[in-house]
């Protein structure tokens, strides 16, 4: 009789654990599913404005924002960004914006391998440049965890260059947690202008950014190997530090 007793106990303690069991994982919230379409929208804040290590701004500050949308099931996704810049009017032309629209693909090659392959139009209105500062470039870009290369070919002239039809940039970036959320980004880039020589060079960057809810905030130091590039009787290509404050939602 001991005995029985002891092996219904045993069995009613285990269809007990059994139903809890069950019952936690009925609770437990099943995770959410990624939706198909997606849009965010982003506003940043910067000290100024570099592309490809050459200041856009004449090193004063920048207001820049734009909106993306992504097609999840397809990696299919296109925007828009918008920046003020000095540079057009530094040139002898006009206008004080760049208005960039993109569109490409991305997703796995292998398990371990990305791809981004797409083309971008640089816009800058009433820019009045001969030629004109309007620029397309289609960019193919395969990356590996933090690593990743980037090959960028324009198909139109280069930002206002005479006969500089396919030139091409290349960059490499390398992007790690390096402590508690702190993301050290590491840039080396290459820009070869067609047909002038003198205004091709060399640009590295090094930088850390943080997530910190409320809002991102990155800050990165630049450098170029020229001096061609001028405004206003200033180096834009001389090193500096920019500091950048951004959202995303």
């Amino acid at each position: 009789m001991k005995l029985a007793k002891n092996v219904t106990l045993i069995a009613a303690l285990t269809l007990a654990f059994a139903s809890m069991a069950q019952a936690q994982e009925a609770a437990a919230p099943a995770p959410e599913a990624v939706p198909d379409h997606q849009v965010s929208y982003n506003v940043a804040f910067a000290s100024e404005y570099r592309f490809r290590g050459i200041s856009q701004t004449r090193f004063k500050p920048a207001l820049q924002g734009g909106a993306d949308y992504v097609n999840n099931p397809t990696g299919l996704y296109a925007g828009t960004w918008l920046s003020n810049i000095k540079w057009v009017k530094d040139g002898g032309g006009d206008g004080s914006v760049e208005w960039d629209i993109y569109a490409g693909k991305r997703g796995e090659i292998t398990k371990d391998v990305t791809y981004d392959v797409g083309g971008l139009y640089y816009a800058y209105p009433s820019n009045e440049l001969h030629p004109s500062a309007n620029t397309f470039e289609v960019y193919a870009q395969v990356g590996a965890g933090p690593f990743s290369v980037k090959y960028s070919h324009s198909t139109s002239n280069l930002f206002g260059f005479v006969d500089s039809k396919n030139s091409g940039y290349v960059d490499a970036q390398f992007n790690t947690d390096v402590y508690d959320g702190y993301i050290l980004n590491l840039h080396a880039g290459h820009q070869k202008v067609r047909n002038n020589s003198a205004s091709s060079y060399s640009d590295y960057k090094v930088g850390v950014t943080k997530d910190f809810g409320v809002v991102t905030v990155a800050l990165a130091g630049f450098k170029t190997n020229t001096d061609a590039y001028v405004g206003r009787g200033k180096n834009l290509g001389k090193g500096g530090a920019v500091l950048t404050i951004s959202k995303t939602f």
